[in-house]
Parts: C-alpha cells; sequence; structure tokens
C-alpha cells in the first residue's frame, strides 16, 4: 500500500493506494522478509497528515511488522533462512555516536524509522539490516506478536520511565494499542500497584476495567486520589493538563506520542504553574524505541502471557483501519493480514 501524497485523513479517507512496486534487494548486511502481517499504528496517522512525514514520496508505511527471512546478504549471517522475525520502528541507528554508545540509540541523530525513512511492512516483502531484526518467541501467533513490537514496546520503555513499582498508583490516559498493553504489563510485572483509565469512549473503559484498572473515567474527570505517574498515549493537548492536575506531588507525566496534533494547542495557554507544575511534578517524552525494548518485551510478552486484543483485516483494507484509529473506533489493536 502506497502513499504518494501528505494529505487530511478528514479531507481524504483513503490515502494509501494499492500498486505495484519493484520486489525489494537486500544489501550485504540485510534480510530479505516475506511480510505475513503488519499492525497498525496511530504514527501512520502522523506520517500521513505531515507531522513526521516521510522525506520522500512516494513511501510505504508499516512499522510492527512480522514475517519469515526468505534471503540474506551475505553479511547478514546472525539469522537463518527461514526464521520468523519481526521489524520495529526502529530499523538502524548509527551505533558510533554519544547516544548509541550510552544505550541510547532511540536517541540517535541518524536514526532510521521503518515505514518512513525507508519502506515498511504494508507490503508483500520488504528489507531490514540483520542486527535491527527480532525473532519472534514460538508461543506468540504472528498477528499477536505485531502490536508488541511497537505499541508494546513504547509502552514497556514508557511504564520503564514512570520509575514506579509495586504499590504505586499509575494513571493511563488513553486506551488504545499501546495503553492496553501498558495495563496488562504493569499488572503482571507489578500485581499490588493500582491502574486508573482516562478514555473518552465507554467501551474502552469498560475494556480497562475487565483488564483490572481500578477506576475509570473520561478524560476530563478527577480520579479519587492523586496518582504517582501517568502515561498519556492520546494525541490531544488537553489531557497533558488534566494529567499534571491529577499527579502527586512529585509526580511525572511521561507522553508517550511521535507527534501531538494541533487541534486543541491552544489549550496550553491555561497551563498554570501553581496548578500543573508546582511541588516537583515532572514531565518526560518517549522518544522511539531501542532493540532492547523490542527483544525484551517480546520475552516478556512470552514468559508472562501478555497478548494484545488484535482484530485482524486484510491489507487492501488498510485505509478503513486507519479511520478506525483515528476515530477511535473499536479496541485494542489492528493488524494488516498480508500474506
Amino acid at each position: 500500500m502506497v502513499l504518494r501524497n501528505v494529505c487530511d485523513l478528514r479531507r481524504n479517507m483513503s490515502p494509501l493506494s494499492h500498486e505495484i512496486v519493484a520486489e525489494p534487494e537486500p544489501a550485504p548486511d540485510e534480510l530479505l522478509v516475506d511480510v505475513s502481517v503488519c499492525g497498525v499504528c496511530h504514527t501512520e496517522i502522523d506520517e500521513i497528515e505531515g507531522r513526521t512525514p516521510p522525506p520522500h514520496l512516494p513511501a510505504i508505511l508499516g512499522h510492527q511488522v512480522v514475517g519469515t527471512v526468505v534471503a540474506r546478504g551475505a553479511e547478514a549471517t546472525r539469522i537463518e533462512v527461514g526464521a520468523r522475525v519481526g521489524v520495529a520502528w526502529i530499523h538502524a541507528a548509527c551505533g558510533k555516536c554519544r547516544a548509541c554508545l550510552a544505550g541510547n540509540e532511540n536517541l540517535c541523530p541518524d536514526f532510521v524509522a521503518t515505514g518512513r525513512d525507508v519502506t515498511g511492512g504494508y507490503a508483500q516483502q520488504m528489507v531490514v539490516p540483520d542486527r535491527f531484526a527480532h525473532p519472534i518467541p514460538a508461543s506468540l501467533s504472528d498477528a499477536h506478536a505485531a502490536p508488541l513490537l511497537c505499541a508494546g514496546a513504547i509502552g514497556y520503555r514508557s511504564l520503564r520511565l514512570t520509575g514506579l513499582g509495586n504499590g504505586k498508583r499509575l494513571g493511563l490516559t488513553g486506551f488504545g494499542a499501546s495503553a492496553h498493553l501498558v495495563l496488562a504489563t504493569a499488572l503482571r510485572r507489578f500485581p499490588f500497584m493500582e491502574v486508573y483509565v482516562f478514555a473518552r469512549n465507554p467501551d474502552e473503559r469498560a475494556f480497562a476495567h475487565e483488564l483490572g484498572a481500578v477506576w475509570t473515567g473520561d478524560i476530563d474527570a478527577r480520579p479519587p486520589v492523586a496518582l504517582d505517574a501517568i502515561i498519556d498515549t492520546t494525541p490531544a493537548w488537553t489531557p497533558v493538563l488534566r494529567a499534571l492536575e491529577a499527579l502527586a506531588p512529585g509526580g511525572r507525566l511521561v507522553i508517550n506520542a511521535i507527534r501531538k496534533e494541533n487541534t486543541d494547542r491552544d489549550v496550553l495557554s491555561r497551563l498554570d504553574y501553581a496548578s500543573h507544575l508546582w511541588l516537583e511534578k515532572e514531565i518526560k517524552s518517549v522518544a522511539n524505541v531501542t532493540r532492547s525494548d523490542v527483544r525484551e518485551f517480546l520475552a516478556l510478552a512470552a514468559d508472562t502471557g501478555i497478548l494484545p486484543e488484535v482484530r485482524e483485516v486484510p491489507l487492501e483494507e488498510a485505509n478503513a483501519a486507519i479511520l478506525d484509529i483515528k476515530r477511535g473506533i473499536g479496541r485494542g489493536a489492528r493488524v494488516l493480514r498480508v500474506a
């Protein structure tokens, strides 16, 4: 599925077209992967609408890819032909800069994003550097593994960045593909943690209760207690202010989003130091993921039985799946069936 022009999804509800393109060929350090499935992520909306646009058009999106290695370059010796692998948002990093050497390849100035800077998984085949392909545990199906590569891995990183442990109170603002995996992960790792969920959609709030949230409310609701940390997974700005108001002294807001939309940006003019930041409250953003985030979370999910709620649709219905995410329709994650 090919994106040819940056557009507004409110005016162009079919930004992707089904086209025949040349088959990719692996470079010496790359694997050629037959794509089985590819998860749909809100970041695709940011790419389509120009908040983090592909540097070159046309482009093939998609960065939650599961498939089978069918060929490899002469230098790609880490993974065998026939192996099942995942490809995540991190397609490459330089490995030499200060960030990479410190283990923060997600902050590399030469970070390369799958499905944005290079061809992604909304296609039958793709290539990936051998070092940036992730073996998929045998216990995970293709469809269940796909959302773990981004929604799960970035949620795992967000949870770590809260600094919380057992007995603490965690808030989740928005309850889509990433947040429902954060909730499951938090309760597996910290069984005495309390999770509070803010979501506009009543179905999402009911889903959060099913998964173990102790309280749910609308985005504008006030929780019954102050929270130690909140992870914001929404594309909007209003939840940022509401979350800061709900934090306990010394609490931390972690914003899990590649970009924010500008529809309610004027709300930031109401930022008030005393109400929102006083008493050592913190704001921290999440930037991309590292390979270790992806691999650690895949192993954790396989070991503890963390599985995303998924709905599979054919690749040809990618436009409809993206619109569902834009409109907040459905729960869990959308996964495109390619093979």
